[in-house]
């Protein structure tokens, strides 16, 4: 499995995503650690909206001896979400590593959230990342590249899983 942070600038304004590879067939494994890296980001993309707190969002992620960590240090930037403009990585930051923060989301926020699970086996990991802009109701994805599978590349007669 391979990752990839893709990164661009525009007008001085940044994006950040990381979409997740595999090259030939996907084992068991490593399609399990792809779904469950996007239930992951999925559960975060729904806590997002206004009046949210930033510990509401880490909190539906799991801690970090659940995917074999020992805490939430050794597992930052793992699970994570971080604003996202004219730098790469801006507050406010959403982690279950800083307990107790009560910055409330706002509308017109923009975020980048991202999750990482390895696969059971060894075989690689999986990570995804979405870029979201918070809305009045929610919050709306505006990553343009899709995540709802995992992607075979690089040999003749691979497909997407």
């Amino acid at each position: 499995m391979i990752y990839l942070d893709i990164m661009h600038s525009f007008n001085g304004y940044r994006t950040c995503y990381y979409r997740t590879f595999v090259c030939g067939e996907p084992n068991r494994h490593q399609v399990e650690a792809y779904e469950t890296a996007s239930r992951w980001i999925s559960a975060s993309i729904d806590a997002i909206r206004p009046g949210a707190t930033v510990e509401e969002v880490a909190s539906v992620w799991p801690a970090a001896e659940e995917f074999g960590y020992r805490n939430e240090e050794e597992a930052f930037l793992l699970q994570y979400g971080h604003g996202i403009g004219l730098s790469l990585w801006e507050r406010p930051i959403i982690s279950r590593r800083f307990k107790g923060q009560n910055t409330v989301l706002k509308e017109g926020m923009v975020f980048a959230v991202e999750t990482w699970k390895g696969a059971a086996d060894g075989s690689g990991a999986a990570r995804i990342e979405e870029e979201v802009v918070v809305t009045k109701t929610g919050c709306e994805v505006i990553t343009n590249f899709p995540s709802d599978r995992l992607i075979s590349c690089g040999l003749p007669g691979c497909d997407v899983f």
